[in-house]
């Protein structure tokens, strides 16, 4: 039945969009819309998103799609991509490919190879849970930069991977924790994620604080 397909597909915490595909091979209509962001009946999220954002300066933070792409982000991002070139920021661009192309964010990035490593990781998981063929390209893509491997595992007292990124003759450090929609019935708003960044250290809590008071 369509009730029982519902409930298989929750217990095994199938994405909403996969839900639509099970329903369909079953013989039902989908159960779950999926609107643009500007539609009106997002608008409630959209604010939602833009005030964690801002809340969060002076961090870093951004919002993603399901494939990566950038759907916003707060006013800190763009200190920190200075000097990239205009083509690689067009809009909408994604943040995997800034991260791991030679002439955006690689060479900036002191622990390439444990960060862009910890990158690759998440996205290998969300291709198994969605087979998604873009998602899929887009690994396949990234494997193919000249990304070293990682040296060594990480030191015992280290409790996350951490971002160290050089910027300004100086080398700031964060560590990231992802945001999602807790209980939403929305195929586009339940693939939205909130990358959000917390300095790691004290220097990089104070530069970030600088930053921010240079900023319009």
């Amino acid at each position: 039945s369509r009730d029982m397909v519902l409930r298989l597909a929750e217990r095994l915490d199938v994405p909403l969009r996969e839900r639509n595909v099970l329903l369909v091979a079953a013989g039902y209509a989908p159960a779950f819309p999926q609107r643009q962001l500007e539609d009106p009946a997002l608008k409630s999220a959209r604010q939602a998103i833009d005030l964690v954002l801002r809340a969060h300066e002076p961090n870093p933070a951004l919002a993603v799609d399901r494939h990566w792409n950038l759907v916003s982000a707060n006013r800190m991002v763009a200190p920190l991509l200075d000097g990239i070139p205009q083509h690689l920021l067009g809009q909408p661009f994604n943040v995997l490919r800034l991260a791991f192309h030679p002439e955006a964010l690689a060479p900036r990035t002191v622990n390439l190879a444990e960060w862009c490593g910890h990158l690759l990781e998440r996205l290998h998981r969300q291709c198994e849970a969605t087979a998604d063929p873009e998602l899929i390209k887009l690994y396949n893509d990234l494997k193919s930069y000249p990304i070293p491997a990682r040296a060594a595992p990480l030191s015992s007292d280290s409790v996350a991977i951490p971002f160290k990124l050089r910027h300004g003759g100086e080398i700031l450090s964060f560590f990231s924790t992802t945001m999602v929609f807790g209980t939403p019935v929305d195929i586009t708003l339940s693939e939205l994620a909130l990358e959000t960044f917390f300095p790691a250290d004290e220097r990089t809590a104070e530069r970030l604080k600088q930053m921010a008071a240079g900023l319009p």
